[in-house]
């Protein structure tokens, strides 16, 4: 085992995980036997400037002596990281490890005092519903279709690429979301994730005509409340999807404010008042860009009494929270940078209105400078999650579309990458910050995940590290069938229910167990996570609580098998592997077949 320090922000470390401005919290730090430290100082920097405060040595635990300092919540994010002093000099503990040079700060340990997300998400599995493609109720056989809509059968692929993509119909209604709860129940989720709801012109509904209505062809206002009532008879949580960047080119706002130079709904949108043209999302022109530097957006979106983001939180929809769409673009436009403004503005107004209500970002790149500031509660973490396992557990077959659409594509890479990805992103944000994101193997946006990894024993290893590494796990509806798709649209891809044969029935169990595994072990919702080893095959860590530690083991190819020591005995727990039990010389030897998921629990 590594005999490097350790420091995370989960409780083992941190017990007070809810500090208030000014309070002093006592923060640990871990020293394995055998490493070079002989005195251990904690560096803060309250108020911008630079103090050091001594650490004392706290208990002896096993082989692992655990040091003891101060810290005080002096500002709403307070840094802070340790200097270790040994025979060899000193070097720094901070977020993304253990450094022989100075480094800035913005690497450091956080303590945020900032309101706490809900309770509730740290416990969430999220399962993502795009409901054209979900399921389909009897009263979807009947409905008019509007004259942008190619009908669908069930069955009819979808296309995947070119401009008929959004127009493709498959008549998926809320009724039918509702109808299929029993499945969701199987697997084990507890929050359900909608993509928009809203009336719109294409099928995916991110181009929104009205936020004052669902869709009738989801079959309307009152379809939503059957739905919430449903979801929350299971004593589940519902999540909708708003676009806070921009609306569609038929939205009653945009409508207004293309045919009237001076009504009042221009200033909520990018005009060019000598040509007319308008911003728009990344130039397509049914996507007008919102302008946020405009009151009159502020107080129809979010701060008035019957605006959008309040009215769907409350009876008889009672929505838990929001996902925010293209939150990174949000607010910013050339010189205007109102982003942080408004993640600010949307969160108060959603604790407001409900105090336990999430607020999601979007982000499909590096959220780091976007958390952590009154704002968004956590992000979807494409980069420091989705990317990095995409890129270690792909096929060599064909090139694999990214979700950012990069040159080349998803590259393969070992798992030391990976994991020095995962830790560059991570290091950057709070642990909070960093927990309560959304970790994800793919989306309504993305290539599939069977897609990318080629066979089902991989896609195992893939959700191993969803449902056991720290933060929030979403599954996008499918992928626990086996569905492919090979891009954003190609993904959105009809479930299946009528050809329960085409199910891939060992993937389904796979991910039933991994998210009974996650929701049985405290350490997997709750636990730090410290890094034993990795290689170009191998990932190893371990997910450490005051409850209990879990001991998992990640490969995408049989390699050799490895012995750790100061481990003890542990029971495996998933994977089916023997229980470990120390040798001779007090070491285990975790199995060397591969690809494979395994995890134990340790005392």
């Amino acid at each position: 085992m590594s005999l490097l320090p350790h420091h995370d922000g989960s409780a083992l470390y941190v017990p007070e995980q809810e500090p208030a401005l000014g309070d002093v919290v006592d923060v640990f730090v871990r020293m394995p036997a055998g490493a070079d430290v002989r005195q251990v100082h904690v560096r803060t920097t309250g108020d911008g400037e630079p103090r050091f405060t001594e650490a004392v040595v706290d208990r002896t635990d096993g082989a692992d002596v655990w040091w003891r300092v101060p810290v005080e919540a002096r500002n709403p994010v307070s840094n802070y990281r340790f200097m270790l002093t040994g025979s060899r000099g000193s070097r720094w503990l901070n977020a993304a490890g253990v450094v022989g040079h100075d480094v800035p700060d913005n690497g450091d340990f956080k303590l945020v005092t900032h309101a706490p997300p809900p309770a509730w998400a740290r416990d969430a599995v999220i399962y993502q519903i795009f409901p054209d493609r979900f399921a389909r109720s009897a009263a979807a056989e009947v409905r008019e279709l509007p004259d942008w809509a190619i009908p669908c059968d069930w069955d009819t692929p979808v296309i995947g690429r070119g401009p008929e993509t959004p127009r493709q119909f498959y008549g998926g209604d809320l009724d039918g979301v509702a109808e299929r709860l029993d499945h969701l129940d199987r697997l084990g989720v507890n929050t359900v994730y909608l993509t928009p709801v809203f009336p719109a012109r294409s099928n995916h509904r991110y181009d929104a005509a009205s936020f004052d209505t669902v869709d009738p062809l989801l079959g309307g206002d009152a379809a939503l409340a059957r739905l919430a009532d449903a979801v929350r008879a299971r004593g589940w949580r519902l999540l909708g999807d708003i676009t806070s960047n921009h609306t569609g080119d038929t939205h009653e706002w945009f409508t207004r404010a293309a045919s009237d130079v001076s009504a009042p709904e221009r200033g909520l949108y990018y005009f060019d008042e000598v040509t007319g043209d308008y911003e728009s999302w990344n130039g397509v022109k049914s996507l007008p860009k919102l302008n946020w530097g405009s009151a009159e957006l502020r107080r129809r979106f979010a701060t008035a009494d019957d605006s959008l983001l309040r009215r769907w939180l409350r009876p008889p929809y009672g929505l838990d929270g929001w996902r925010v769409d293209v939150a990174n673009m949000t607010g910013r436009r050339g010189a205007d940078a109102y982003t942080h403004e408004v993640a600010a503005l949307l969160r108060e107004v959603v604790a407001r209105t409900r105090a336990d209500a999430l607020l999601m970002a979007e982000h499909g790149h590096d959220h780091t400078g976007d958390l952590d500031r009154d704002g968004w509660h956590g992000t979807m973490n494409y980069v420091g999650f989705t990317d990095p396992v995409w890129s270690w557990l792909r096929h060599g077959g064909q090139p694999v579309p990214n979700f950012l659409g990069t040159p080349g594509g998803v590259v393969r890479r070992d798992a030391d990458a990976v994991l020095a990805t995962m830790d560059a992103y991570r290091s950057l944000v709070s642990w909070r910050s960093y927990t309560h994101s959304w970790q994800l193997l793919g989306s309504h946006d993305s290539a599939r995940i069977r897609t990318v990894v080629g066979d089902a024993a991989r896609q195992e290893v893939a959700a191993g590290l969803l449902a056991t590494m720290p933060g929030t796990p979403m599954i996008f509806a499918g992928d626990e069938l086996g569905l492919t798709g090979s891009n954003g649209e190609g993904s959105r891809t009809p479930m299946p229910w009528h050809r329960p044969e085409s199910w891939d029935a060992a993937t389904f169990a796979a991910y039933r167990a991994l998210v009974a595994l996650r929701r049985a072990e405290p350490a997997l919702r709750h636990g730090g996570l410290r890094w034993l080893r990795a290689d170009a095959d191998t990932l190893v860590f371990l997910r450490e609580a005051p409850t209990g530690t879990v001991l998992v083991l990640a490969r995408r190819a049989a390699g050799e098998p490895l012995r750790l020591t100061g481990l003890g005995p542990a029971e495996n727990v998933y994977g089916g592997a023997p229980a470990l039990r120390p040798d001779a010389d007090g070491a285990v030897t975790l199995p060397a077949d591969g690809p494979t998921f395994q995890a134990w629990r340790l005392p």
